[in-house]
């Protein structure tokens, strides 16, 4: 059995949930996200409390779905609530980020600056050499951060690059000079 899945999700104050025709929409003070089904994961909706379930219980496919949804929903449930937030820090010599209007306006050692623009759903802000981004959808958040990441990722023997806040790279020893003899 799905230890995820089996967990009931209790839906707060304010938050309305409406499962209908293969999709569940969630409904809340930070916006409105929905999520289409898989048709072999049903859901069930009681008394502010969203149950997940799946027909065959042994089968390893349904399984890996019931946990999977259930996550999603709870996601769901989180994001219209409190929201998600990631940061990002750029390292380097002449490495800057600015907001241009809704755009990121990223100079990270190329000859020309490049312009990242901010999707429906994403709010950016920047201070100093750090990128914050907050969303209600956990999904689209974490592929944005990836993407403006992927920008100029962190390099092993200086570190620079746009990296994670928590993230930790690991350094490289550079070259050592030879010895003269």
């Amino acid at each position: 059995m799905s230890r995820i899945g089996k967990q009931t999700i209790e839906i707060p104050q304010g938050v309305t949930v409406s499962v209908a025709e293969g999709s569940v929409a969630v409904k809340g003070p930070k916006g409105e996200l929905n999520r289409i089904l898989n048709s072999l994961v049903t859901v069930v909706l009681t008394d502010n409390v969203v149950t997940v379930d799946v027909a065959n219980k042994e089968d390893k496919k349904e399984r890996a779905l019931w946990g999977t949804f259930a996550s999603h929903i709870k996601n769901m449930v989180i994001g219209v609530t409190e929201g998600f937030k990631k940061q990002l820090e750029i390292n380097g010599v002449g490495y800057r980020v600015a907001m241009q209007g809704k755009d990121l306006k990223v100079e990270a050692g190329y000859s020309h600056p490049v312009i990242y623009k901010m999707p429906e759903g994403i709010i950016a802000s920047t201070e100093k050499n750090l990128i914050t981004l907050e969303s209600s959808d956990k999904e689209l958040l974490g592929r944005i951060a990836s993407e403006i990441r992927s920008i100029r990722k962190p390099e092993p023997y200086k570190g620079k690059g746009i990296k994670y806040v928590d993230e930790v790279i690991r350094r490289k020893a550079g070259k050592t000079a030879k010895a003269a003899g």
